[in-house]
């Protein structure tokens, strides 16, 4: 009889833990969903914007305004690191910790001095266990990131770009691509380049 309730107990212990693991699935679902959504919507705007920079942009106008300046040597870079702040996520933040260390060997073989601004524990965690010094250190950005979070990011940034002070801003970031494919992407921010044209001249 023990046997019998000892079975009987793991047995509906493995059934809750079932339903416990079916809801943890359907709401990790809803957020995926959810992020899918606002990643397609914000890139018509993405798209867009680099179409007006690439229609509008000329030697002349890059003399006037300092954000589309272009060093003629740089000699100091900021580099943006994203990563999340909790783990549980396979490689995904040993791989953008990994691209953020190959573009800093890069930027030092060049004799360029780089900083790191880390968003996120795990980005964090790991240079300060390597004794990489970090310029600035955010866990407070959630994830559902606002305008307001990245302005926080880079105005500091885009003033001292303009200042002189700075020749180049990188962002380390997981590009989304499917539920299956984020790679880890670097992208130079600054100083602001016209994109390569690939279609038809805007009328």
């Amino acid at each position: 009889m023990a046997k019998g309730r000892e079975l009987k107990a793991r047995i509906k212990s493995t059934e809750n833990t079932r339903k416990i693991t079916r809801t943890m699935e359907m709401v990790s679902t809803s957020k995926m969903k959810r992020a899918q959504d606002r990643v397609h919507a914000a890139r018509p705007y993405a798209h867009a914007l680099a179409d007006v920079i690439s229609a509008l942009y000329t030697p002349e106008l890059a003399e006037r305004f300092p954000l589309l300046r272009q060093p003629a040597k740089p000699a100091r870079a900021a580099i943006i690191l994203i990563t999340s702040n909790r783990g549980l996520a396979g490689a995904f933040n040993s791989n953008l910790i990994k691209e953020a260390r190959t573009q800093m060997l890069q930027l030092r073989e060049q004799g360029i001095e780089t900083e790191l601004h880390i968003s996120g524990r795990k980005g964090i965690g790991y240079f300060r266990y390597v004794g990489e010094p970090t310029a600035v250190a955010r866990t407070d950005i959630s994830d559902r990131p606002s305008s307001d979070d990245a302005s926080s990011l880079v105005d500091a940034l885009m003033q001292r770009f303009v200042a002189g002070s700075l020749d180049a801003v990188y962002v380390i970031y997981a590009q989304y691509k499917s539920a299956l494919s984020a790679p880890p992407t670097s992208m130079q921010v600054l100083p602001v380049t016209p994109p390569t044209r690939t279609g038809p001249a805007p009328e």
